[in-house]
């Protein structure tokens, strides 16, 4: 069972080669990135690539790692039993199956996603530490032990938004997408606009790279950014001359679209009145 990709995701090199040593180890693989580079998207595209199920827990500040293991309905059993409903007299009635259950349960073989694990509470990793090792759990209200049928393959994302513990990361297999150079990206917009002409792709990503490495930019623009931004432009029929920006105007058309907060757009507005004024 080997990832090479999909005709819709471009996966470098390394990516293919962390994803498949994740799989011969059977450990978590760990992805890092900016957001927006496709983290989350691997993940799809690595089930598709393997023809298996994708079973997604998109992690909030709010989510408990008891919640991908299964959840006790208690409130409704106490309901059902003043209501003399004969449900009450099985427990496993009340049980919720989380997703790390629904993965231990699958037949065959699938994608486990735990997307953006950072978002959680700090100890959250932790208390997943055991499950994600061993592949099974407890179930007190039962007695049951729940254990996987298959091992799943398991992808959990970060933003890197908080430090992660170590005992967590001993477990995982890691790797950090970088972003993506120029021919990397040339191919990746390839995949989503076919058609585009060559001209225009050029200079719209030379224009897409001179806004990202601006210094004092506060969010650099990602991958799923300038594609947004590559859409519009097509979508309003732009031609290379049409993107040029001069002192004037240093904001690139249909900004709105790269540049995601009030301090970026003003330190382009800035640039361009030091540009006329130096005139």
């Amino acid at each position: 069972m080997k990832f090479t990709g999909t005709s819709d995701y471009v996966a470098p090199h390394d990516l293919t080669l962390a994803v498949n040593a994740a799989v011969t180890l059977e450990r978590p693989l760990l992805i890092k990135g900016e957001p927006g580079t496709g983290k989350t998207e691997l993940a799809k595209q690595v089930a598709k690539g393997l023809g298996i199920t994708l079973i997604e827990w998109n992690i909030k500040s709010t989510t408990k790692a008891q919640q991908g293991l299964y959840e006790y309905d208690a409130v409704s059993r106490l309901r059902d039993s003043q209501l003399g409903d004969e449900r009450v007299h099985d427990v496993s009635n009340y049980i919720r199956k989380g997703k790390l259950w629904q993965a231990f349960d699958a037949d065959e073989k699938v994608v486990l996603l735990i997307d953006e694990v950072d978002k959680a509470d700090i100890e959250f990793p932790n208390d997943l530490l055991q499950e994600l090792d061993k592949m099974e759990f407890h179930v007190y209200e039962t007695g049951e032990t729940i254990r996987a049928k298959v091992r799943p393959i398991v992808i959990i994302t970060s933003n890197n938004e908080k430090e992660l513990p170590d005992a967590f990361l001993r477990r995982c297999f890691f790797h950090y997408i970088q972003f993506p150079d120029l021919d990397t990206l040339q191919q990746i917009v390839r995949v989503h606009f076919p058609d585009i002409k060559e001209r225009l792709l050029t200079t719209a990503l030379t224009q897409f790279y001179e806004i990202r490495d601006q210094a004092g930019l506060k969010k650099k623009p990602s991958t799923s950014e300038v594609l947004d931004w590559l859409k519009l432009i097509l979508a309003e029929d732009l031609t290379p001359e049409d993107l040029r920006r001069d002192g004037s105007n240093l904001l690139p058309k249909l900004h709105g679209a790269l540049l995601k907060n009030e301090q970026d757009v003003a330190l382009f507005e800035r640039l361009a009145f030091m540009s006329r004024s130096g005139r």
